[in-house]
């Protein structure tokens, strides 16, 4: 029990906050922002998204029935309070550690984990399934959605709204409105809330609305007290109009999303509604740590740092995939004016900031609206533009069918960089990038690479700014670029693998080969530092950098095979539809001889969060799997 947090240390679910006071509930606001601020800058995590929602929070849990009532958050950026009132304080430290809890929710983490959240823009959906089956059964508990005003941008979001507006049940949406997501928002929506919050807050007017209500005869004063929030409209029609009362909602804002006595009182009377009720908050991103109000993108997401010093640890001077993609983004937009970058919303994240500077009329952000963005990519390239879909591999599953149907069918010249292919992690599962291998190369037209190194992702951009006969994609990982390979390079030829030979051994002299690694990736470098380990044991293992997951050239690894040669494939793919798998049917199909042949790759379960290093290493993805089952795998078959 940790003595600095007298009343977090009594709070086991939002129940318990129902026996404190308006004052003491102050107090437990207090303590969860310091338990973020003193925790998260330890652990490293989302720190200024989480210290705008503590009073926001800290209302809502006062005020709901939970257990029994669901609140379904948006994401786990602005949840780390909901973490701490559900009884988490003791296992906090071990926030987004190996084997600790989630930086997002999850359902198996607590039972008050509703529903899981990783991408943006679903509470609204999955809140309104929740409130339909209630329905169904004849229950009355309360269901609330969590959103923000980058996640109310995705167009699911208004699907979501549209029908909740439709079928008028008990719904509240709560909208954490600090006008940023991970960078400012952009669009016509992010206009249409400035405007909004530039008008007065409604409790304001909601002070005249009261008197009024409680000198009407008839209803009870708790009863007038619920009505309180619709009648403010009559005082002040200014806000009537908006689009969410057009979709069927009792708009209740904006309103100080800090101002925890407000808040209360909202929340508090509008258990009394049965209807869908939109509560606009305004909040402020870093809340209570001012280097993180006044630059609340670089505190978004934090390693960890000295809470006292305000400032984050300087980043060493090494190259990473992020900022080498945005180098050659911007080499790229500069000699060719038809090359136009996209991102969904997350410039600094996929390395767009510099390209976006220096090219801002070849720059697009459509939001977190990654279905536009692909088919907004389409319509450039069928216009005879070049455009660059820079994101996030897990996010490119939410465009899925959008490459299919709009990119792939009508094989047009989109590019797409996916960054944090593999495994990312701290964010663990919904921000892994294990699918991409196998829900692209399946699809016809569609092509993709995937570099070794800093050098080959700059050479790879370069081929597909040229690249005109169709879709094309390349993934790389998260991190730095290594520097242990071989400083000889062939250069890129389309659906060609790359022989980096035997370490140690000059090239045409490697004699019989033990084991041929195929890697894809990421894991050329583990499978180089894995040949070297095996040439120390007297064996000779081959290393191939594959290059290209689709086309895939199965010739120059079929020509370094023998009736006795092990080859082994190594990729951050899962398995299934993966690398190893499409060679493997590849070899057979054209009658390679194959004695023994071992896929490494990512399991058909979900690999949860920690440390790069520690999730590969687990999933026997470094140096020392490799090592592990080429020995296993040699021995079975009675080689030296």
């Amino acid at each position: 029990m940790d003595s600095n947090f007298p009343f977090l240390n009594q709070i086991v679910n939002p129940l318990d906050l129902h026996k404190l006071s308006d004052k003491e509930l102050a107090e437990v606001a207090k303590e969860v922002r310091r338990a973020i601020l003193e925790k998260v800058s330890q652990t490293g995590g989302h720190f200024s998204s989480n210290l705008g929602t503590v009073e926001l929070t800290v209302a809502m849990y006062a005020s709901y029935h939970i257990p029994g009532d669901k609140v379904i958050w948006d994401t786990g950026h602005q949840a780390y309070p909901h973490k701490l009132l559900t009884g988490r304080l003791p296992r906090f430290e071990t926030l987004r550690k190996h084997k600790g809890l989630s930086g997002f929710l999850k359902r198996d983490e607590h039972e008050l984990d509703y529903f899981g959240a990783g991408h943006a823009g679903t509470a609204i959906s999955a809140a309104l399934g929740f409130a339909a089956a209630r329905d169904q059964v004849g229950g009355k508990e309360k269901v609330v959605a969590v959103t923000g005003d980058a996640a109310i941008c995705a167009g699911m979001s208004w699907e979501a709204l549209n029908h909740a507006g439709e079928l008028g049940t008990d719904l509240h949406v709560v909208l954490n409105d600090n006008r940023m997501s991970i960078a400012p928002n952009v669009g016509a929506l992010t206009n249409y809330f400035n405007r909004l919050r530039s008008r007065p807050y409604v409790q304001n007017m909601a002070q005249t609305a009261k008197r009024v209500i409680e000198k009407i005869p008839g209803p009870a004063p708790r009863i007038a007290a619920g009505l309180r929030h619709g009648v403010t409209h009559y005082f002040a029609p200014e806000q009537t109009g908006t689009i969410f009362e057009e979709m069927g909602f009792e708009y209740i804002g904006p309103v100080d999303g800090h101002d925890l006595p407000t808040l209360l009182e909202i929340f508090r009377n509008i258990q009394e509604v049965r209807y869908p009720v939109f509560i606009h908050a305004i909040t402020v991103k870093g809340k209570g740590y001012d280097v993180a109000e006044e630059d609340a993108t670089k505190w978004h997401g934090v390693v960890p740092f000295e809470l006292e010093k305000c400032e984050l640890p300087s980043k060493a001077a090494v190259s990473n995939y992020t900022s080498v993609f945005g180098d050659a983004m911007k080499e790229i937009g500069e000699a060719d004016q038809k090359v136009v970058a996209i991102t969904a919303a997350m410039p600094d994240g996929t390395g767009l900031n510099g390209f976006k500077a220096k090219l801002p009329a070849q720059y697009y952000d459509v939001g977190i609206a990654e279905q536009h963005g692909v088919t907004f990519a389409a319509g450039l390239a069928a216009a005879g533009m070049k455009p660059f879909v820079a994101i996030y591999s897990t996010f490119l599953q939410r465009g899925y069918d959008q490459v299919l149907h709009d990119v792939c069918i009508q094989n047009l010249p989109v590019r797409f960089a996916m960054d944090r292919a593999g495994l990312v992690g701290d964010d663990g599962p919904t921000h892994h990038g294990t699918f991409d291998i196998s829900f692209l190369t399946h699809i016809p037209n569609m092509t993709l690479c995937a570099p070794r190194d800093a050098t080959e992702l700059r050479e790879m951009m370069q081929l597909m700014a040229g690249y005109d006969r169709g879709p094309i994609a390349v993934r790389y990982p998260r991190g730095n670029t290594p520097d242990n390979l071989p400083e000889s390079r062939t250069s890129i030829e389309f659906g060609k693998a790359e022989v980096l030979g035997v370490p140690g051994v000059p090239r045409g002299e490697e004699g019989k080969l033990d084991v041929v690694l195929v890697a894809v990736g990421s894991m050329v470098t583990e499978a180089w530092a894995a040949a070297q380990k095996l040439a120390d044991e007297g064996k000779t293992a081959l290393v191939i950098n594959a290059r290209w997951c689709k086309p895939i050239d199965w010739q120059t690894v079929a020509q370094h095979l023998t009736s006795s040669t092990l080859l082994v494939t190594i990729e951050e793919n899962v398995r299934s539809g993966g690398f190893g798998q499409q060679l493997l049917d590849l070899l057979v199909e054209n009658d390679v001889p194959i004695s023994k042949f071992k896929v490494m790759s990512l399991p058909d379960s979900w690999v949860h969060h920690g440390a790069q290093p520690i999730i590969r290493g687990e999933q026997g993805l470094d140096a020392n799997g490799i090592v592990e089952v080429v020995k296993s795998n040699v021995m079975k078959r009675g080689l030296a």
